[in-house]
């Protein structure tokens, strides 16, 4: 038998059989649930949210390789001796000795022999004493290599529930403005409504007397104050749903006044599901940055907390602002309007004229609220309430009430805000059209482009005047370009 524990050579092997039969028992039950909830999905007419589906196995399996990874090289890894003086330099506790063994043994007493407290993970003595012979110590031993390993699991679960849990109570609070969308749709139908020509006066409008504030330098404060607070209650009213929604059909489907905006923006929101529920690069190397910065004295787990707060707090609040900028133009233009009042969508209202910034911003504030959550429980279950990592109680309230009003003001709030507003940019996205229609125009696309690189321009030029009308000529080549963008934005 080896020193760190027994070996497999000397393990009984109905133990191993049992073992393995019960790891590959609850993974396959795992692998058929997540099966059978995709056929569901694809059942429903659901590619969207099965897309979504599909992006939380690849970050499984990300997690099975790191797995992997850390298994492999552990022994290597404590192998790795550097100085005593490197090795206590930038720690997150004050060095005690045998604080976090004690922990341990008293956690797992209970199911070591004779209460001997040995580690969960074989740590051989020869990777200390290979390292003492040496005058230095272990870069990482298996102890905190294992709890490393415990913290990204734990990590990438919280994320993808909180994530789901997000478009979840989003998705019900804009189902509840369905009942504004069969409103709008009954004021197009109303017979009287069509023959009557409709004038419009534009300061007595519901949605420019909500918010409209006035102009100058005055205005423009109040507006930005008045956004910071709307976002907590009502932050889309029924006069803001009907007038938004109307601009964007007179700008985009012009031709289809009774296209059904509600439908349309949740399709769009359950395709940027897939982009949120995703650990991308950049988050990463945030996890990465907040470890070497976590050393004693500088509580960074506790003003880390302030990052989703603060990031969530300005893009809720810049939301809220472009509404009421559509709103200042319009009032600012006009004083009485024939038939409905119209917005103008634009890029010009959202951050470098990208209204796809807003969802990278949800991500990042998602991912570090989950972070937060994450690093939270990790510390309480693996050290102790009482751990130096977790900080003391002053430290740990506040954190634990940010990220409860970050997960609610998020879900409840900016989400909506998201799916709403951002559909007034220049463009649409893909989910404008259904799904078939969407695989349709763009398989068109890509074979117009196809034959547009063997036969040169001449022959598409020549073809062009036979199309038709100039407004729908070009929605199918719009349809591919829009498809590249967010194929694009989704590999970035």
């Amino acid at each position: 038998m080896s020193e760190g524990g027994t070996t497999i050579e000397y393990t009984p092997t109905w133990v191993v059989a049992v073992v393995c039969s019960v790891i590959v028992l609850i993974s396959l039950v795992a692998e058929r649930i997540l099966h059978f909830f995709g056929k569901y999905l694809k059942k429903k007419n659901q590619k969207p949210l099965f897309e979504a589906l599909q992006k939380i196995k690849e970050e499984l399996m990300l997690l099975g390789f790191i797995s992997l990874l850390l298994t492999v090289f552990q022994d290597r890894i404590a192998k790795i001796c550097i100085s005593e003086d490197l090795a206590n330099q930038w720690l997150p506790c004050k060095e005690k000795k045998e604080v976090t063994t004690e922990h341990f043994q008293t956690l797992f007493s209970s199911f070591l022999p004779n209460g001997n407290g040995r580690r969960l993970l074989a740590e051989p003595a020869d990777f200390t004493a290979y390292c003492t012979t040496k005058g230095k110590v272990p870069l990482l031993s298996t102890t905190a290599l294992h709890h490393l390993h415990i913290f990204i699991f734990v990590l990438a679960v919280v994320h993808v529930t909180f994530s789901a849990l997000t478009i979840v109570f989003g998705s019900t609070k804009i189902h509840q403005w369905k009942n504004w969308e069969d409103y709008a749709k009954d004021m197009e139908d109303d017979p009287e409504g069509v023959v009557k020509t409709k004038i419009t006066q534009v300061q007595e409008h519901d949605f420019i007397k909500g918010r409209f504030l006035g102009i100058g330098k005055n205005s423009e404060i109040q507006g930005w104050v008045y956004s910071f607070f709307k976002q907590f209650y009502g932050s889309v009213t029924k006069s803001d749903y009907i007038t938004l929604r109307l601009g964007f059909i007179m700008t985009h489907c012009r031709g289809n006044p009774k296209f059904n905006f509600h439908n349309y923006m949740m399709r769009a929101l359950e395709a940027d599901f897939k982009k949120v529920v995703g650990i991308s690069w950049y988050l990463w190397a945030f996890v990465v940055i907040f470890l070497l910065l976590n050393f004693v004295g500088w509580h960074t787990y506790f003003w880390i907390a302030f990052i989703p707060f603060i990031l969530l707090l300005a893009v809720g609040t810049k939301l809220e602002h472009i509404i009421t900028q559509l709103a200042q133009e319009v009032a600012e233009r006009h004083m009485v309007v024939t038939g409905e009042l119209v917005v103008q969508p634009s890029d010009n209202h959202f951050w470098f004229n990208r209204p796809r910034l807003v969802l990278r911003l949800i991500h990042i504030i998602l991912f570090q609220n989950s972070f937060e959550m994450a690093f939270f429980a990790w510390i309480w279950v693996q050290y102790g309430f009482n751990s130096c990592m977790m900080g003391q109680v002053r430290f740990i309230i506040p954190r634990l009430v940010i990220g409860v009003f970050v997960q609610f003001v998020c879900s409840y709030s900016t989400l909506p805000l998201y799916a709403f507003v951002t559909q007034m940019g220049s463009s649409y996205k893909k989910a404008i059209f259904e799904e078939h229609i969407q695989e349709g125009l763009v398989g068109w696309a890509r074979k117009a482009r196809k034959k547009n690189k063997g036969s040169g321009f001449k022959r598409s030029s020549n073809e062009s005047s036979q199309v038709g009308p100039k407004e729908e000529s070009p929605l199918v080549f719009e349809m591919h370009k829009v498809n590249g963008k967010e194929s694009s934005s989704s590999a970035v």
